[in-house]
């Protein structure tokens, strides 16, 4: 069982909430969200709100804060196997209401398949809210190109 070791980053602000599985061995690392060089998160996420690309844990904090974004991730604790959410078992989810309490939350989405398939398993029955599930930044996603996603994702800053 692998506890989930990066807090949500949100504020006050925030207005949309944008949730993953759980982090890759490689974000476990590195200590924050999107840690892997070749996930396209933050390469994604700048170039919807046309900024440069944050490099720092603090840039990309500042980054999220500055765009009123949210961020965390569905799963709180599991077991899984490398970086695989095909391998992931014995979920136990995050409490949302932390930051939905908080938060001015319009919208909530979901970066990838498997984590919308576990907010609508998990979270949606509990919050009553609906999620909208974008194409995942994982390198694994190779049949999506940085451009196709780009175009996926214009849909946060609306």
């Amino acid at each position: 069982m692998i506890i989930h070791p990066i807090a949500p980053v949100y504020n006050a602000d925030s207005k949309i909430l944008i949730l993953g599985s759980f982090p890759s061995v490689k974000s476990r690392e590195a200590k924050f969200f999107y840690g892997h060089p070749r996930n396209r998160f933050w390469k994604v996420a700048s170039v919807v709100f046309g900024e440069n690309v944050p490099e720092t844990i603090e840039e990309k904090k500042k980054f999220l804060i500055r765009n009123g974004i949210a961020l965390w991730d569905v799963i709180y604790s599991c077991d899984i196997v490398g970086s695989s959410d095909s391998s992931i078992k014995n979920v136990v989810v995050n409490d949302l209401t932390i930051i939905l309490s908080q938060a001015q939350i319009k919208n909530i989405f979901v970066n990838g398949k498997k984590a919308y398939s576990l907010y609508n398993k998990y979270i949606r029955p509990r919050i009553a809210r609906d999620a909208i599930c974008l194409p995942s930044t994982s390198p694994a996603n190779a049949g999506w190109n940085l451009e196709k996603l780009i175009e996926a994702w214009e849909i946060i800053r609306k």
